[in-house]
């Protein structure tokens, strides 16, 4: 008889491997981008906010600022033993889109940072309505790499030559919300932020990518070193004897409001 061998992960949950590491080194999320998720609450001095599939809590820690209400909610327990380490004060349940461990009409938004494009959509969808009451807040959100940027996009191209496993398709992720039932049409919004990085410290960012996990020891070092070798030949980036330089990012944020039932 054959060894068992338990079904691969999905891609979107192979972030456990590198918890640690996707709290040290993911980018967090701009408040304007965080003001304009919320602004449908503004009559709501402290809402009820859910972080949905919340990761280790790079969302959450911006939304305990705003509200003393918060949970988060993540189906990964190495994400999630992160998460009650980094903010021991909220309350984090181990759960899933599709599932979500919460009584009906009990939230007054729900944010989902760099995750929705993992859902099933009409699942995810229906569970999200059911726990939203109606006015209230769905928002997802996406950081990435502005690559309207000349070096931004040179860099992207030398990192995808000759890769194996493809990152998210371009734009992919950020895709507009799906029509979801009992939700208004989603609206859209773009935010710029930048952080200063080295090359190493861009390099341990793209570690905690699903492609990285996902390719051969050798394929993720090919790519590193075109990266490092891209970088090195752009001077306007100072990026010798470890010189560190601004990466422009963009935050994508879709949201959508909760409809009343029809009596």
């Amino acid at each position: 008889m054959a060894d068992h061998e338990d079904p691969p992960l999905p891609r979107g949950r192979t972030f456990g491997a590198v918890a640690q590491a996707y709290a040290a080194h993911r980018p967090n999320y701009p408040d304007t981008a965080l003001d304009w998720a919320l602004a449908p609450l503004a009559g709501s001095p402290n809402p009820r906010l859910l972080d949905l599939a919340a990761g280790t809590g790079k969302l959450t820690a911006s939304l305990v600022h705003r509200s003393s209400q918060v949970t988060a909610v993540e189906p990964d327990p190495e994400m999630l033993a992160v998460l009650h380490a980094e903010l021991p004060g909220v309350t984090a349940l181990a759960g899933t889109a599709e599932d979500i461990p919460l009584p009906g009409a009990s939230v007054d938004a729900v944010l989902v940072g760099q995750a929705f494009h993992w859902f099933d959509a009409d699942r995810a969808g229906a569970e999200i309505a059911r726990v939203l009451r109606p006015g209230g807040v769905l928002a997802a959100l996406w950081n990435y790499d502005d690559d309207s940027v000349d070096w931004v996009r040179g860099y992207h191209e030398a990192a995808s030559e000759d890769r194996q496993v493809p990152g998210v398709p371009s734009g992919g992720s950020r895709a507009d919300l799906p029509t979801l039932g009992k939700f208004s049409k989603s609206e859209h919004a773009e935010f710029s932020h930048s952080r200063q990085l080295t090359t190493d410290g861009l390099i341990d960012v793209l570690g905690t990518h699903s492609w990285a996990l996902l390719s051969s020891p050798e394929e993720r070092a090919a790519v590193y070193d075109r990266i490092r070798a891209y970088l090195a030949s752009r001077p306007e980036l100072g990026t010798g004897a470890g010189g560190s330089f601004e990466l422009p990012l963009r935050t994508a944020v879709f949201r959508a409001v909760r409809l009343a039932e029809r009596r």
